[in-house]
This record gives C-alpha cells, sequence and structure tokens, in this order.
C-alpha cells in the first residue's frame, strides 16, 4: 500500500489585498466610531445594520459593471431548486442596502428616513498602497424628501463629525457643488452641433458618451489647469511623457461653458453663484441647480456655517453621473509630508450628494435622497499624520505572580483594579522566571506592574513598579536622578488603588 502524501501546512499570509488590525488601531476606529455615531444620533438620524451579503440583482446599478456580475464584487452563485440559481455577493458599499432596506420596509418606516450605517464593505479590486478590498464606511442618508434643508443638514453635520473626531476649524473645508449646474453647462456646449473627425454624434444615440467623455476630461482639471482642459476639449495635448493625447473634438466656443463653469469659484460664495449663472447662460435646469446652491448657502448662514467651513466649488465634480442634485466633499486642507519627503495637501475624506433614482429600481418610483460617507481610515491617516493621535496606548496594569499557591490573592488584587475602572491583568504564563514576567509587562506597554512575595504579604504591603517612568529613567537620568525619583516603591496592601491611580494620573 502507497504511503499517503503528507498534506502540506497551510501558509500563514493575510490575502492580497486585506489586512489585520491589531490592539490601537482597532480601539482608534472605535473610539472615532462612536464619536461619529453621537453626532448622527444628536442630529435625529436611527442606526440601521443590514446583511453584509446581498443579491447582485439588488446591488444592480450600483455595481461597477452590471454585464459580469461577479466583476469588482466578492460574489458567487447560489443553487437551490426551490428559488433557483442566483447571484450573491458582499455588499459593495452601505448605499445599496439602504435602497432595498427602505424599498422592503417603506410600510413600516417613517418618512423622510433617517439612518446612520457603519461597517465594512468590500471590492473585488486591483489591491495597492494604502488601497485594500475590505474597508470601513460611515454613512448618513435621509430619504424620502426633495427638500434642499435634507443637503444642508448633511453639510453641516459632516462639519461637526470633522470637528467631533479632532480636526479643527481652519484645517478642512467642506465644498459644494450641483450636478444639474453642470447639466445646464452640458447644454451650453451644444454637443448635436460637434465638429470631429469621426462625424458628429447622433444625439439620441451617443449623447451619453460624449457627456460622459466631457465628464472625465473636467475631472482632470485639479491635475491639468485650465489650458489642459482646453486642449483635452479640443484636438488634444501631450502629456508629461510626451504622448499625444487624442481631444474630445469641441470649438473654442463649444468648450467655453465648461471652462467657464470650471473657473467660476469667486471670493465668496456670492461671487460664485453669479458666475455660474454666465456659465449655464439659458439652460433651465443649470438656473434650477444655481438657486438649489442658493438655498443651501442661506440655510446653513442661518445655523451659522459660514463660508470658513462650507463653500461652493464648481470643481467638485466625482461621481457627478451618479448624482442627481447637490454634492458635497469634505477636503483637510492642512499640508503632509508624503514618502518621498514632498509636502501636499491630505486631501478628501467623505464625500455624499443626492441620488434621487435610489428606490426607483424597486418601487418604480422615484423616492428623493441625500447623504453622505466618511471615509474613517483616512480621518485616522489624517489625525496621525498631524500628531493628534497618541500611537502608543496604554497596556493594562499587570500584577506579577511571586507565588502560584496564592493566585487567588492576585486575582483579588485585579478585581479591585477593574471594579475601580482601571485595566488590569494577572500574568497568566509560567511565573517561574520573573524577569520575563517583566518583559512580558513591557510588551503589553503596561503603565505599572503589581508585585507582592510571601514577605510583602506576610507584612502587609505591595511593590509597584512605575515602567513609564522607569523606561524614561533609564534612557537619560543620572545616578543621583534614579535615586531622587525611584521607579519602584512599596504601599500597604489596602493602598493599591488609590496609588495605581496615581502614577496613571501622572503619565497622562
Amino acid at each position: 500500500m502507497a504511503k499517503q502524501k503528507k498534506q502540506p501546512r497551510p501558509k500563514a499570509i493575510t490575502p492580497k489585498g486585506f489586512r489585520d488590525y491589531f490592539g490601537t488601531e482597532v480601539t482608534e476606529r472605535a473610539e472615532m466610531l462612536q464619536k461619529i455615531a453621537g453626532v448622527y444620533h444628536r442630529y435625529g438620524f436611527d442606526a440601521l445594520e443590514s446583511s453584509a451579503v446581498e443579491t447582485v440583482e439588488a446591488l444592480g446599478k450600483f455595481l461597477p459593471d452590471v454585464d459580469r456580475p461577479n466583476e469588482g464584487v466578492f460574489a458567487w452563485q447560489e443553487d437551490d431548486a426551490k428559488e433557483g440559481q442566483d447571484w450573491l455577493a458582499l455588499r459593495y458599499d452601505l448605499t445599496a442596502p439602504l435602497a432595498r432596506v427602505f424599498a422592503q420596509y417603506r410600510n413600516d418606516l417613517p418618512t423622510p428616513y433617517r439612518r446612520y450605517a457603519m461597517g465594512p464593505v468590500w471590492r473585488n479590486e486591483k489591491p495597492g498602497p494604502g488601497r485594500f478590498r475590505q474597508f470601513y464606511q460611515c454613512d448618513a442618508d435621509t430619504v424620502g424628501t426633495s427638500s434642499m434643508a435634507a443637503d444642508a443638514e448633511i453639510c453641516a453635520m459632516l462639519a461637526d463629525c470633522l470637528e467631533e473626531v479632532g480636526i479643527p476649524r481652519g484645517d478642512y473645508v467642506i465644498r459644494v457643488n450641483n450636478r444639474k449646474v453642470l447639466e445646464g453647462v452640458l447644454e451650453a456646449v451644444d454637443l448635436a452641433n460637434v465638429s470631429n473627425p469621426n462625424g458628429p454624434p447622433d444625439y439620441y444615440d451617443d449623447m451619453g458618451e460624449w457627456q460622459a467623455n466631457i465628464l472625465r476630461t473636467i475631472d482632470k482639471f485639479d491635475k491639468v489647469g485650465e489650458q489642459g482642459v482646453r486642449d483635452l476639449l479640443g484636438e488634444g495635448r501631450k502629456d508629461a511623457s510626451g504622448a499625444f493625447i487624442d481631444g474630445i473634438g469641441l470649438s473654442d466656443a463649444q468648450s467655453e461653458p465648461v471652462v467657464a463653469f470650471l473657473t467660476s469659484k469667486g471670493v465668496n460664495n456670492a461671487e460664485t453663484l453669479q458666475n455660474l449663472s454666465s456659465a449655464v447662460g439659458s439652460s433651465e435646469i443649470g438656473y434650477e441647480g444655481i438657486r438649489e446652491l442658493e438655498e443651501i448657502i442661506a440655510l446653513l448662514n442661518a445655523q451659522n456655517y459660514q463660508a470658513d467651513r462650507i463653500i461652493i466649488d464648481p470643481s467638485v465634480v466625482r461621481g457627478l453621473g451618479y448624482y442627481t442634485g447637490p454634492v458635497y466633499e469634505a477636503e483637510l486642507t492642512f499640508e503632509i509630508t508624503d514618502d518621498k519627503g514632498r509636502p501636499r495637501q491630505f486631501g478628501s475624506v467623505a464625500g455624499g450628494g443626492r441620488y434621487d433614482d435610489l428606490v426607483r429600481r424597486f418601487t418604480g418610483q422615484e423616492v428623493p435622497a441625500t447623504g453622505v460617507s466618511i471615509g474613517v481610515d483616512r480621518l485616522l491617516s489624517a489625525l496621525h499624520a498631524k500628531g493628534r493621535m497618541d500611537q502608543t496606548a496604554k497596556g493594562p496594569v499587570v500584577v506579577t505572580v511571586m507565588d502560584r499557591s496564592r493566585m487567588a490573592d492576585y486575582q483579588a488584587m485585579v478585581a479591585e483594579l477593574r471594579t475601580a475602572g482601571i485595566r488590569a491583568e494577572v500574568y497568566l504564563g509560567n511565573p517561574k522566571n520573573f524577569g520575563n514576567q517583566l518583559k512580558y509587562a513591557d510588551k503589553r506597554n503596561s503603565p505599572a506592574a503589581v508585585i507582592q512575595g510571601s514577605d510583602e504579604h506576610d507584612k502587609g504591603i505591595i511593590q509597584i513598579k512605575d515602567l513609564i517612568l522607569g523606561a524614561k529613567i533609564a534612557e537619560n537620568a543620572t545616578y543621583e536622578e534614579w535615586k531622587e525619583r525611584p521607579s519602584q516603591f512599596e504601599v500597604p496592601r489596602d493602598q493599591l488603588v488609590a496609588k495605581i491611580r496615581e502614577i496613571l494620573d501622572g503619565q497622562d
């Protein structure tokens, strides 16, 4: 009989595009989510926790490629004799589940329905530096109202969230634009009379593609500037490598409304609105978008959210193809240093807008909605970059074990500390080597260690070692300073909690 081949051991590696989070990282995220949830709750939003798995049919247009249901998402096909074959997928974002939930429970939910949701989402996309296939989103949405007050409220709430988590006023700006204004600009372009080597587009068949090309060009404004956009709208331009990029083929007159739109930002919101009015020409939908922006700004001013926090900015164009009205983006304005030592602005940490087609796919009726999504991981990175997060969180106080037969006494000590609200644990490894216990405490970043051998127990005392102070003294203290400020001392057993609290207060 042939010898059975031994199965190889599995490799202990994290799947590509995913990562593991430890201790402080998990705690920091949880604390930030709690702060943001507090703001959402204060604004009257209710929590919603929907399924992490949705049918691909429910995800629908929210998928990156609806023709390939397993492209862009982690999907699998289920085979059920009763239900037939169906595709399921891990949720791609938190918006598509909201559409399904509202459509499913609309008769039981209040209208408007105000909900917030927090949790991981999954995208089956090519990973890269800082780009993972699983990440957290933190959303708040209002479904069932077309009032611009809902959009103004989202902007105000977003500003409050940033300040609540530690981004001070002056280090961020909420930028607001409107999809309808851009539609007015596209109307002013007059695409039906485009002159192009490939011939003019058929107005009904190709207009969507041409508008998409213009949107993609607009999206490059921050990178290529005004002249670069003019070139790409026209015949084309050479990129940084010298390669020629074909343009769309618009004339100078047709390009002018787009350029006017992108360069319409004024010294204040009133001037920007005036410039946008010129950019949209006689477009009715363009003026409708401007009136909505005017209303949003007026409502924000009434709540004392001025232009130092929230501004109208036509350069906010990302995702405009998805939205149907106002859009907003939170940008951090301070500088950080990149991997090559170059200064750059941190950039966007949140975005959202109005998307009135949210529930139509399920009900056949238009249901107005607006919302925002905050990038929690991006916010945490920003706070770390500014040195506003404690890089090393304190571990628990460690009660060492000097006598195995007295484990009950040591457990009584940690129980006292925990009852007093102090994080503590008993060393549960092999207590034979006391040095290893202190090494464990150091690795746990413990602020203090409690020591009580048989002699100390008989005398009714304990030894307390201030590990943080001890490390500082070991680094740079003289012998005289070490004698003056000893890092280990004895106290009566009944003063355990009081002395530990004193040490912790002194380390803060």
